[in-house]
């Protein structure tokens, strides 16, 4: 009887281990830290429409789970399958565990990025800065841009839908599609004009939001000097009231195609296009840059002063000599010519 109650004991003993093996197992699988993050990489980008396994995949390729097979059988368990899996950018971190992990991706609580765009003179150059820091592709960027039944509705045409993009940096979802950039853009757009008296003051030059954008876009090509861009508008600004064209050397380098230019010369000044200010007045048909907010605002914030022309300084300063009259300029850019000259500076 002794051995019977002691092979019973055995038997429940031995039962009893196997139950906390396996409870140890399944256990050590949900709850037991599984996620690294080597070189501080601490979230992953997940494309939209992916499923579990490519989710587990770029896990498994970025180094970020010590265990592809416990990941995969605790995203099941959770109920996180192929349709639950939301895309976008998520925060993860060392020494989480499956739970932990499946728990993050699952809820879809995406952590924004920043995106950051200027120093741009065409939207295609603009294409693959925003795909380096969204999901979408140049392609899709440009063909969303190339829908002119959407763009003609937002009020833009192919010249002046540069004007949408205010340079900065904007927080957005990292899976935000082409089609809704461009509506945030937009969006973004509005808000800058209204805030700061931009639209008020714009009106008081007799000037839209378009026509400053692309007044700007001229003085930010004309000076990298943010202090001396509101007299320099003011020259412009001067000279719009006035009827006298332009003459800007940045919109004859537009004109003509060539961005490598450093000295405008009388053949370039011949090119026949509507962004050649010297042979037409007024401002071009549209930007020929993205200005900065600087130069926006320093057209909106022009200098009230009485000059009407200016001519860079002979010091290699990057500022500029102002001049009220003519005569007063010829003889500025005949020092300057003389500088270039003295430099061997031809083209």
């Amino acid at each position: 009887m002794a051995k019977r109650s002691t092979s019973i004991l055995s038997t429940l003993l031995f039962l009893v281990l196997i139950g906390a093996a396996i409870v140890f197992y399944f256990y050590n699988r949900i709850f037991s830290a599984n996620v690294v993050t080597p070189n501080n990489n601490e979230a992953v980008f997940i494309p939209s429409g992916a499923s579990l396994n490519e989710v587990a995949n770029l896990l498994e390729n970025n180094n970020q789970i010590k265990d592809r097979a416990s990941f995969i059988w605790t995203a099941e368990k959770m109920n996180y399958k192929d349709q639950m899996v939301k895309g976008g950018k998520y925060e993860i971190h060392s020494g989480w565990s499956n739970r932990d992990l499946v728990t993050q991706l699952r809820s879809g609580n995406q952590t924004p990025v920043k995106v950051t765009f200027n120093n741009v003179r065409f939207l295609y150059e603009l294409a693959p800065k925003i795909a380096e820091q969204l999901e979408f592709t140049e392609d899709e960027f440009l063909s969303a841009l190339a829908d002119t039944a959407n763009i003609n509705a937002l009020g833009y045409t192919p010249e002046t839908l540069i004007s949408m993009f205010i340079p900065n940096t904007y927080e957005m979802y990292w899976n935000t599609d082409a089609k809704s950039f461009i509506k945030r853009m937009e969006l973004e757009h509005k808000k800058f004009w209204s805030k700061n008296d931009r639209v008020r003051k714009a009106r008081e030059k007799g000037m839209s939001p378009l026509q400053v954008y692309t007044l700007a876009s001229i003085v930010e090509k004309e000076t990298q000097k943010n202090d001396e861009k509101p007299r320099l508008a003011g020259v412009y600004v001067n000279r719009l009231k006035r009827g006298i064209p332009l003459q800007a050397d940045p919109t004859v380098v537009f004109a003509n195609g060539d961005f490598g230019i450093r000295r405008v010369l009388y053949k370039h000044l011949e090119k026949d296009s509507p962004y050649n200010t010297y042979i037409n007045k007024g401002l071009p048909p549209g930007p020929i840059y993205m200005p900065n907010i600087q130069s926006i605002d320093a057209v909106l914030n022009c200098e009230d002063h009485q000059y009407l022309f200016f001519c860079a300084k002979t010091d290699g300063s990057g500022y500029h000599t102002y001049a009220k009259t003519l005569a007063e300029h010829n003889r500025n850019a005949a020092k300057f010519h003389s500088y270039l000259n003295g430099r061997k500076i031809k083209n």
